[in-house]
């Protein structure tokens, strides 16, 4: 039997999601406000198409709340309540944001949620939403933060744009997309409804580090430090700036079975870089004697 899998928000972690699943065996519905078109999936305008919600086994939910709520249970909360015998699967893409401010000291799934940023309140809503909904076989997912190809540090390093934003004892968690889409992947082959996973790698690291270790890859200069008071930020960037800590990933470890393909930032750039054409950055040459 055919699953099918509705992804509300055909966004870069369900791409990689939908690279790991076998087509053969999957049917692969995307939801997108622009037009385009994606091999092996069937994309739809969302909002304003219907959406075949009768023949959806699993459903991937990335699109962000906003201060109204999550505008997917806005629009379709009744519709997904009355499927919950039918969904094998739902998943939530939520954000570590929901853990607030700790000082960089760690947090696990067990953790109060304490946000201190308006989208890390945003978010415990929206989980809180998706939780009232009665029988769903919701799993929520707390994501630090993405990277991957396409998604690093290099492009601004060859344009010679990249800073070290020095702030004392400033740390952050991340994780590669690869390792979202097996948690994900192991999560729909071992569901178990109710669950909450940090999705994170095993080395939470000062900002400077990573980009000065992406710096050594692409053997260009160390970038200039910059303190954060002087960095001259957008209020985005302040926000995360914000909040320090440190987040555990145990659970998707001792439950799913994982095993990180890039368990700290280095494997994880060196992977980057390989995916990526670094050639397409490089400023041309000077002319003689410039």
């Amino acid at each position: 039997m055919q699953n099918t899998l509705l992804c509300l928000g055909f966004g870069y972690t369900a791409r990689a999601l939908v690279r790991q699943l076998p087509l053969d065996q999957w049917r692969i519905i995307g939801t997108t406000r622009d037009a385009v078109e994606v091999d092996g999936a069937e994309m739809l305008l969302w909002p304003g198409s219907s959406l075949p919600l009768e023949q959806v086994t699993h459903l991937l939910v990335s699109i962000s709340p906003d201060a109204q709520g999550d505008p997917v249970l806005a629009q379709l909360r009744e519709e997904i309540a009355a499927r919950t015998n039918q969904l094998k699967w739902v998943g939530y893409l939520s954000t570590t944001a929901v853990y607030g401010h700790r000082d960089g000291a760690w947090v696990d799934e067990a953790s109060p949620l304490a946000p201190t940023s308006e989208r890390g309140r945003w978010r415990v809503r929206a989980e809180e939403q998706w939780q009232e909904v009665p029988d769903l076989p919701l799993h929520i997912f707390r994501l630090a933060g993405i990277y991957g190809p396409g998604r690093g540090p290099f492009a601004k390093l060859m344009a010679g744009k990249a800073r070290r934003i020095i702030k004392p004892g400033q740390v952050f968690s991340r994780i590669h997309v690869d390792d979202i889409a097996q948690v994900l992947l192991a999560s729909i082959q071992r569901p178990n409804p109710g669950s909450i996973y940090n999705l994170c790698d095993d080395d939470p690291a000062p900002p400077q580090d990573v980009l000065g270790y992406a710096a050594e890859l692409l053997q260009l200069p160390m970038p200039a430090e910059v303190p954060y008071d002087e960095a001259g930020m957008s209020p985005m960037a302040r926000s995360f700036y914000s909040e320090n800590k440190r987040v555990r990933n145990n659970r998707i470890k001792s439950e799913l079975g994982v095993e990180l393909l890039y368990p700290t930032y280095r494997e994880g750039l060196q992977a980057v870089l390989k995916a990526e054409d670094m050639e397409a950055f490089v400023p041309p040459a000077e002319p003689p004697g410039v």
